[in-house]
């Protein structure tokens, strides 16, 4: 069918992506024409069932191929419309942005490896409390009339409260604790009452992607800060001060996505001066406090909730589906916010908000948080060193949290890998989706409790050595 050349400079998938495009563009290849299987392609052309494999896998992409089960590849009746002179056309490169990675994140759940996504896998949860306050709460009840509180739950609020003036030394009361639909939705309340379009606004650089496109939709000016292996880079958020004049600075000072970084508590203070000096409001999402071990100081605990607005979540220790979050701040900030939550949605959902009572008031909960902790660093430890023995640079090795954050120096777009893992069924976290100026990045996102499968690094190990080869032929 094609003349493959093995010692040319282009890729082998290139080359069989290329030709097939020039045959169907040529009418030598007609719509509803059945291509030999991979395997007869590959013995055919005697190249590796592999290369057929990501060949096919991208003309399906690109709407060249149809893929019937049972039956084969067939030349897809439109591919006329798609074809366009043997090269791939822009419209059909995939678009990594943060509209991309909401739809694979969230609507497609199934994939087979994902150590791109930003939750923990269902055997890390605390599956046993979860049924007793099941249990529990069908056994008291359930209120099935009325919207509840506007709040939130008054003995969660009072809970959280607790915890908060225990193990982070934030002093509250129940009434500046405000529920929420999870750390985005209180994200969200937040940004809707300090933010107003043409605002600066302040994010991590790199940092959260739907923070950012949330800020965005606001009007808001992202400015990025710096983040560095230790925290921030207060030299260049110094010099923003000195040009910008910020509203507020959203961020994650401990256990940061993507990077997993923490700030030290001198940063924290220093950064608090600013605040007051260049008057603007810190929102601090410390959605991953749970897994610090050390309970390190908070803005919010430095603070005491004047010039914070402080964020936590229950869905990454419980289960991402329980959407169940919090916000503290001061009580005239907290009446504004509960206002706009009504506006938006009337109340929180008061069945789940007891359901994550139930867990977090279990006996056995702290056992559950001291565990995590610890598979959480195990985790780390076995993922850097695979990652570190395929060449990988990491940004630091925190031994907590969820993240790696890491490049590999002949990776100079991460895109580039996570197009090709997509093909085989990996979601690898796309490090350009983080930074605040979409620029590419060799950086990649690895979620550490999603990267205890063989067949992940299998798949890296074969990809960049093709990768390799494919620079050393060109």
């Amino acid at each position: 069918m094609l003349n493959l050349q093995t010692d040319s400079p282009t890729p082998l998938v290139m080359q069989i992506t290329e030709g097939i495009h020039a045959l169907i563009d040529a009418h030598q290849l007609k719509p509803g024409t059945k291509l030999p299987s991979i395997r007869a392609f590959a013995a055919q052309h005697s190249v590796s069932v592999f290369t057929v494999v990501e060949a096919y896998d991208r003309l399906v992409a690109q709407g060249l191929l149809v893929s019937r089960a049972n039956a084969g590849f067939f030349i897809n009746r439109t591919a006329r419309e798609h074809a366009d002179d043997g090269e791939t056309s822009e419209r059909d490169k995939p678009v990594f942005d943060g509209a991309w990675y909401l739809k694979q994140i969230f609507e497609n759940r199934d994939w087979p490896i994902k150590p791109g996504c930003g939750w923990l896998p269902d055997d890390w949860m605390f599956a046993d409390g979860v049924r007793r306050g099941l249990r529990k709460l069908a056994a008291e009840g359930l209120s099935l009339s009325g919207y509840g509180d506007p709040m939130g739950l008054p003995a969660l609020r009072q809970a959280i409260s607790l915890h908060l003036e225990q193990d982070q030394l934030i002093q509250s009361t129940p009434a500046q604790v405000l529920l929420t639909h999870g750390s985005s939705h209180g994200l969200d309340l937040a940004a809707r009452t300090l933010v107003q379009p043409g605002d600066v606004v302040l994010v991590d650089d790199p940092g959260y992607p739907n923070l950012m496109s949330l800020l965005r939709s606001l009007g808001a000016r992202l400015v990025g800060v710096p983040r560095t292996p230790n925290g921030y880079d207060m030299q260049a958020l110094e010099q923003l001060l000195a040009t910008e004049r910020p509203k507020a600075f959203f961020t994650q000072p401990r256990l940061q996505s993507p990077t997993c970084t923490r700030a030290s508590l001198a940063q924290l203070h220093q950064i608090l001066q600013w605040a007051a000096q260049h008057d603007f409001m810190l929102v601090e999402n410390d959605i991953y406090a749970d897994m610090d071990a050390g309970h390190q100081p908070s803005l919010a605990s430095l603070d005491q909730l004047h010039r914070v607005i402080y964020l936590g979540s229950y869905s990454k220790i419980i289960s991402a589906n329980l959407r169940v979050g919090y916000l503290l701040t001061h009580p005239q900030l907290v009446q504004q916010l509960v206002h706009l939550k009504m506006q938006a949605g009337l109340t929180s959902s008061e069945v789940a908000e007891q359901l994550v009572y139930n867990v977090i008031t279990d006996g056995r909960w702290r056992k559950h948080l001291k565990s995590l902790r610890e598979r959480l660093a195990l985790a780390h430890d076995s993922a850097a060193h695979r990652l570190q023995s395929l060449g990988f640079e990491l940004y630091c090795e925190p031994r907590e949290g969820m993240y790696l954050w890491a490049r590999h120096p002949d990776l100079a777009d991460s895109t580039v890998a996570v197009d090709a893992a997509a093909r085989h069924g990996i979601l690898l976290g796309l490090g350009r989706l983080f930074v605040v100026d979409d620029r590419p990045t060799g950086w990649l996102r690895f979620n550490v409790a999603f990267c205890e499968e063989e067949q992940l690094w299998q798949w890296l190990e074969e990809w960049l050595a093709e990768a390799r080869s494919a620079t050393a032929r060109a």
